[in-house]
């Protein structure tokens, strides 16, 4: 090489402009030569959080808990993402708490042990006692879960003090919103649960890798709420990553796009986003402040029959029609239990049902019946037949959308839901974080 060739070499070239270059100030050249093998991420299992140790067991009993609210059915490379993912989130939470601390924010142990007992009894439906004991038998703990108890209600404790009261919605905003949802009565309101996971530049590929195999996850029953909470890096983690009622307009126009062509029950995802991407699961979806169907109350009698064991889907098939046909000469709700017992079948009555409640087939079905009028026979041949008899509707009142008050509420608390998100990139950007 010539020597004015490699003094040209050691020449830096002009800098790009910020707005040039895709990853802003930071200027990453398209040719990279990666002058290593080594991964870090094969050897980094536990970590020191600005000073505190978070151990491998504090990531094994975590991860743990995921397991067992998939019952198990996870592969190894699954599993090894997962123990990733658990000790990124461990890195979160040790700031959260940290940064509680630092702002003379304590979180007592009586209120870490009454949100422990809350949750045992309304999520598992057990006492405290045979909480521990479960979470023992997994290969978790208590002293896990009421860790990740105490980050959340840090991090709440912290944004209600150091965001909350800086975040300020006019009344005049609030009207004009109010005005706008006049003009939109009768479009679309969608109920939205996002997982959202931060993809910095050099991290873009793996991040959707693992957005992929939660996606697969869910795909094979995993519990969206579960991941939320889990893995979702949006402040609406803590309420498995609800976004409530909200209008196409408010999202992003990528997952806008997304949402309007769902169908409530569909998971969509990963989608790109700026700074990373989006899951989303449509948990239903309504028209503004217009009355919907699905909200009546419905007085139902559910008639059904059991078919003996091995009995040929032939035969099945055969019954089933004779039961329709007997129940259907029944003379309403008053006539339904005598023509049931006449052949033996059992009627259960059930008056505060909510349409929206059923599955998806027998809404419309049930909705379009008269009183005294059965749905078409459904089941299967191990879970025998049932009809559902209409005994009475409470048709739904025509939705007045939110009052004033609480339109303001709901602006404020997506503004602090993005300043959250911007809090804790700072955090993650000052911290000392050494691997081990």
């Amino acid at each position: 090489m010539s020597g004015a060739a490699l003094i040209a070499g050691l020449i830096p070239a002009a800098p790009l402009l910020a707005q040039d270059s895709p990853q802003g100030a930071i200027v990453i050249p398209d040719n990279v030569t990666i002058f290593t093998n080594d991964n870090p991420n094969v050897r980094r299992a536990t970590a020191v959080v600005n000073g505190a140790v978070i151990t491998g067991t504090d990531v094994a009993q975590r991860l743990a808990l995921i397991l067992a609210a998939n019952q198990g059915k996870i592969g190894d490379e699954e599993k090894d993402r997962l123990r990733l993912q658990v000790l990124r989130n461990l890195i979160d939470e040790t700031l959260q708490i940290q940064e509680a601390k630092a702002s003379d924010i304590e979180i007592s142990q009586d209120e870490i042990d009454q949100s422990y007992a809350r949750v045992a009894s309304q999520n598992f439906n057990q006492n405290i006692e045979a909480m521990n004991a479960y979470l023992t038998r997994i290969g978790s703990s208590a002293d896990s879960l009421k860790r990740q108890i105490k980050g959340e209600l840090a991090w709440q404790r912290l944004l209600q003090r150091n965001v909350s009261p800086f975040i300020n919605v006019s009344a005049d905003e609030v009207k004009e919103m109010l005005d706008r949802l006049k003009a939109a009565k009768g479009t679309d309101e969608y109920r939205l649960g996002e997982i959202y996971l931060a993809a910095p530049a050099e991290a873009q590929e793996q991040v959707h890798a693992n957005a992929l195999q939660i996606v697969d996850q869910l795909r094979k029953g995993g519990s969206f709420v579960a991941y939320a909470r889990q893995y979702s890096q949006a402040s609406t983690a803590a309420v498995g990553g609800d976004l409530g009622w909200i209008r196409l307009g408010q999202l992003p126009a990528e997952l806008a796009t997304a949402a309007r062509e769902m169908q409530p029950g569909q998971l969509v995802g990963p989608i790109p986003i700026p700074g990373g991407f989006s899951i989303l699961y449509l948990i239903d979806k309504r028209q503004v402040l217009t009355a919907d169907p699905r909200d009546a109350v419905l007085a139902l009698k559910q008639i059904s029959v059991d078919f003996p064991a091995g009995t040929s889907e032939a035969v099945a098939s055969a019954k089933a029609k004779t039961f329709a046909e007997t129940i259907k000469t029944a003379k309403g709700c008053g006539d339904v239990d005598r023509v049931a017992a006449s052949i033996g079948a059992s009627v259960v009555a059930n008056d505060q049902v909510r349409a929206r409640d059923l599955p998806g087939p027998l809404q419309n079905a049930v909705l379009s019946l008269s009183i005294g009028e059965t749905s078409p026979p459904f089941g299967s041949i191990s879970e025998g037949v049932r009809m559902l008899m209409l005994c009475g509707r409470d048709d739904a009142q025509t939705d007045e959308g939110p009052s004033f008050d609480e339109l303001m509420a709901q602006m404020e608390d997506d503004r602090v839901n993005k300043r959250a998100q911007a809090y804790l990139r700072d955090l993650r950007r000052d911290a000392v974080i050494e691997y081990n």
